[in-house]
């Protein structure tokens, strides 16, 4: 049972991973020879270096699975993340071990653009060849689905509407199909099914039938499992396709418990090595802002001080990682006088506002010292912005999944920040959009996706004026 969900490794796969390598390699070579240096040693220990990462977090971003099930765009996004990754890991080291001095920075640019163009564009070639031939009938496979049901009809319009997969469907089969069975008044299911499940079993042991979707509801287990002994008399590939959509996964996906397989249902996209990830992120993007907003943030702490009676420093209680309690930092912007147990949000023209700490709103001025929250691990600099305590005791029973957002650390930014629902939600549907764009966050976390964040972020301080 234990090697039942391991990943497949094709012997395209490792052509792959062995022509990406000698990319990373040529890439280098290439931005050394332009600039004139000579190879040492250390080089060598740096694309050596260098091709075990991108090999690592190229698998751990399923770079190298079928194309049959992952879109061009998809892997280029991937490549690239891994790519991302890689360099970071890099930096790092070599802050660690005091090396990056030895990094060219003419070789670095030339080595950092240039890799993964090369990349890009030998996956692009080699997968546009592949839909080519797949198009053209060549290695093709044929599919049957069991089971006539709208999860069977969303497979079957997905197969005949791609056909760059080198799917060819071949019908539906299906025990319950006798003359008087509502199956067969359907219209299409006349065109469509082919036969029962023993008719289908004999074409797929004949070599008609490369592979078998089987999409019959859960509650069907005992019909399933003996479908699943029945094929396993024949080489066919078999798959079980189910609505897992209906049990809102996040981050759902299969794993093993011992020798039980199981489905994730809710957990953290931050566990093992992109755990490590993020808080490296953190790290190598916190500590050069700290460095940049010292100063401004001393001027700030004055200013403060000279507007109104009160710290400089407001803290709160906030939920974050696992729903534990911590305590967020921001330069004051109010009055000294709001009790923990009673903390309605800031509302335009909110009286409690002093008159710098309505300048320091608008353009989020306020939230600077929360990368010291990030530089302590209590936080991340993009998540979903952490709510008052009480706020979190309210909405976690009104609006659904809510503390879902709680399996990831809070940010200073979001998701939903940049798509308009920051500040106030003074209304119900307003909580439930800002949740569905931090679950959404949640389940397509990735490092490019984190800068993509930041970006929008800059772009929308200095273009919008939605807090206060």
């Amino acid at each position: 049972m234990s090697g039942l969900m391991r990943q497949h490794m094709s012997k395209i796969s490792a052509i792959f991973q062995f022509t990406d390598t000698f990319l990373i390699f040529s890439g280098y070579w290439l931005a050394h020879w332009h600039v004139g240096n000579d190879w040492k040693p250390k080089d060598s220990l740096i694309i050596l270096l260098t091709c075990t990462l991108f090999l690592i977090m190229a698998h751990k971003q399923e770079l190298y699975r079928s194309w049959r099930i992952s879109s061009l765009v998809e892997e280029i996004r991937n490549l690239c993340s891994a790519w991302l990754f890689t360099l970071l890991i890099l930096v790092f080291l070599g802050f660690v071990f005091k090396q990056l001095d030895y990094y060219h920075h003419k070789v670095t640019i030339a080595w950092l653009i240039v890799t993964p163009i090369m990349i890009s564009l030998w996956h692009i070639i080699a997968r546009k060849l592949s839909h080519i031939l797949r198009s053209q009938h060549y290695n093709s496979r044929n599919v049957a689905i069991v089971g006539y049901s709208e999860m069977g009809k969303r497979v079957a319009s997905t197969v005949n509407n791609a056909h760059w997969m080198g799917l060819n469907f071949c019908g539906y089969f299906e025990d319950r199909c006798g003359r008087d069975n509502r199956y067969v008044r359907d219209e299409c299911s006349k065109e469509y099914i082919k036969g029962n499940i023993d008719e289908l079993l004999e074409k797929t042991k004949s070599g008609a039938i490369d592979m078998v979707y089987i999409t019959l509801p859960l509650h069907a287990e005992e019909r399933i499992r003996k479908i699943i002994d029945a094929f396993s008399d024949c080489t066919a590939g078999v798959y079980l396709a189910q609505n897992y959509e209906s049990y809102s996964l996040l981050n759902g996906h299969w794993d093993m418990l011992g020798e039980v397989p199981v489905l994730s249902i809710h957990e953290s996209p931050f566990n093992g090595v992109d755990e490590w990830t993020k808080r490296l992120e953190d790290i190598l993007l916190c500590l050069p802002i700290l460095l940049v907003i010292g100063l401004p943030c001393l001027i700030v702490a004055i200013l403060i001080k000279l507007d109104s009676p009160g710290p400089i420093i407001f803290k709160q209680k906030r939920y974050g990682l696992n729903g534990k309690e911590f305590t967020i930092w921001k330069f004051r912007s109010m009055a000294h006088k709001t009790k923990e147990d009673d903390v309605p949000q800031a509302k335009n023209n909110d009286p409690r506002t002093t008159k710098l700490g309505r300048f320091l709103r608008k353009t989020s001025i306020d939230e600077l010292p929360q990368f010291l929250n990030v530089l302590g691990g209590s936080m991340s600099i993009v998540g979903p912005r952490p709510h008052a305590v009480v706020h979190n005791t309210k909405y976690r029973k009104i609006v659904d999944s809510y503390m879902l957002r709680h399996t990831v650390k809070p940010g200073i930014t979001g998701w939903a920040q940049i798509n308009g629902f920051r500040g106030e939600t003074e209304t119900l549907d307003k909580m439930q959009k800002r949740v569905e764009y931090d679950l959404f966050y949640i389940q397509n976390w990735s490092v490019l996706f984190d800068f993509k964040i930041i970006a929008l972020t800059i772009y929308v301080c200095l273009t919008k004026r939605d807090a206060y």
